[in-house]
């Protein structure tokens, strides 16, 4: 029996049949090779030959999860299975081909195929060509209602038969650990419920999180900001990520919320692991642990603010956001314990990691369009309009957090029936060219611009007007220190940040090159 040779492969799973293509090199009882398929090519890690049973591992070859085949060879035939990461086992065959049978050509790339993670905007639009609403295998396994188109997605973003609340999400988002039947990613938030509860929950926040307290911070964010460009001017390049797009929105919500300078450095890490793909067990373990360190830092933080409340003093009168809600939680429609742990943890990962995206995606758009970055810095009034282009031209959000419709819903010549997983491609919404003209041109005088990238109707971010203004101080910052702002590496090697997939859409990195001023 030799298993030497090229096969190919077709598997069962979730998302429909799969195809490969394997060349197995067998050396006594061990077998080296690669496999391709429609994300790329891997080499096999684990591979061992024992008479006709035949079994090998790749690692991270299908949405990020592992595949672990095992079977039994009969010729020129295989027949055993697949286990796809957490997802379980399916059946699986190959045969093996001559040079007048090539192995299967890879597909077209999915939206998280690392082709899809770089510039999914085709990728969307080809799915808009076959309707504006149709159901996809979503990345974790289960099927679910995409909408990529803008009117649609309005609608959808403000019917009130599509809720948000995890009793109503499908069995298999509780089998990965999404969801439990009472809370959401984030815990027990407004991000996670219908009315009552929703209008409850954002009424009690919005007391806190006023104008006027947004406003006070203007000048705050400012110095923030000047402090990080005076600690960029010697340097001549850095990571425009790590050095000014990350702790700028982090020490303004943190500052904000009443965190401590002291225990920031832990939240990225934490965010991070909580916003990885369950795709696999390892990934499991290291979401739950994130979820875990953050909600008992939090936990903590609260029986701080409570020690530390002034009585006597209103809630929008506290000295941070914490403070007001924990002040609030005495309320006949105040916050209880789980609400109050959740919503700081819903504004902390919120009101940091769009803004992180918002200045990292918009910097690299001018940065790739020279003749709108030199437009910017000849009209600097320009710059409000520019930032609602960055948004809709490559927003900080590409796929709205999960719905479940809960009746049926005729939309866009189709029914999303009741029961189902529905995803707003908020990015696709937003280069619909029944809506915008020339779409995929970034343009900072568009008019017209009423992008969704922060939502629409009920669940509309509340933390825009803030992440606005940190925007415009941001560019205007930058632009003015650095008249020569420059990419420092080709455009091609710009990668999105790994492990959070379709929700948020932000650069793992954005290395910037620019005069150092003098020391």
């Amino acid at each position: 029996m030799s298993i030497d040779g090229t096969w190919a492969f077709t598997a069962e799973s979730p998302r429909g049949e799969q195809s490969f293509a394997a060349t197995f090199t067998a050396d006594g009882e061990r077998l080296a090779g690669t496999m391709t398929g429609a994300q790329g090519i891997w080499e096999i890690d684990e591979g061992s030959v024992h008479g006709n049973e035949v079994g090998w591992l790749v690692r991270r070859a299908v949405m990020g999860m592992n595949l672990r085949f095992t079977g039994v060879v009969d010729g020129d035939q295989w027949t055993g299975k697949v286990k796809v990461g957490v997802l379980g086992s399916f059946p699986a065959s190959a045969v093996r081909t001559t040079l007048e049978q090539p192995p299967p050509a890879p597909s077209e790339p999915s939206l998280i195929s690392p082709e899809g993670r770089a510039d999914p905007y085709p990728i969307y639009a080809r799915m808009r060509q076959d309707g504006p609403v149709h159901p996809v295998q979503g990345p974790l396994g289960g099927q679910v209602w995409m909408v990529t188109g803008y009117e649609e997605a309005r609608a959808l973003l403000n019917d009130p038969r599509i809720s948000k609340h995890p009793r109503h999400a499908p069995q298999w988002l509780r089998d990965l650990g999404i969801v439990t039947a009472d809370e959401g990613p984030t815990g027990t938030n407004m991000l996670n419920s219908d009315p009552p509860d929703h209008t409850r929950l954002r009424r009690l926040v919005s007391k806190g999180f006023t104008p006027r307290r947004i406003e006070a911070l203007r000048p705050r964010v400012q110095r923030i900001t000047d402090d990080l460009l005076d600690r960029m001017a010697p340097l001549g390049r850095v990571d425009l990520i790590d050095a000014f797009a990350y702790p700028l929105p982090i020490t303004v919500i943190s500052e904000l919320i009443g965190v401590p300078e002291e225990d920031r450095d832990d939240f990225r890490s934490w965010t991070a692991a909580m916003l990885l793909m369950p795709l696999e067990e390892e990934l499991r373990a290291r979401r739950s642990q994130g979820i875990e360190a953050i909600n008992g830092y939090l936990a903590a933080l609260i029986e701080r603010k409570r020690r530390d409340l002034r009585p006597g003093v209103p809630r929008d009168e506290q000295p941070d956001l914490a403070s007001a809600l924990v002040a609030a939680a005495d309320d006949e429609d105040g916050l209880n314990e789980r609400e109050l742990v959740g919503m700081l943890n819903l504004l902390l990962v919120a009101g940091h990691e769009t803004t992180v995206n918002l200045i990292g995606n918009g910097m690299a758009a001018l940065l790739r369009h020279p003749g709108q970055l030199t437009l910017l810095r000849d009209q600097p009034q320009l710059l409000p309009s520019a930032i609602e282009e960055m948004l809709r031209y490559d927003g900080p959000v590409e796929q709205g957090t999960g719905r479940t419709a809960v009746e049926n819903i005729e939309i866009g010549e189709v029914t999303i029936p009741a029961g189902s997983q529905v995803t707003v491609a908020l990015a696709a919404a937003d280069r619909d060219p029944r809506r915008f003209p020339d779409p995929d041109r970034f343009d900072i005088q568009r008019e017209d611009n009423a992008h969704v990238a922060f939502g629409h109707g009920l669940h509309f971010c509340l933390g825009a007007p803030l992440a606005r203004m940190e925007a415009q101080i941001a560019f205007r910052g930058l632009l003015a220190r650095f008249p020569d702002l420059a990419l420092d590496c080709p455009p091609e090697r710009l990668r999105q940040r790994p492990g959070t997939a379709t929700l948020f859409r932000g650069l793992a990195e954005l290395p910037v090159k620019f005069t150092p001023a003098a020391r």
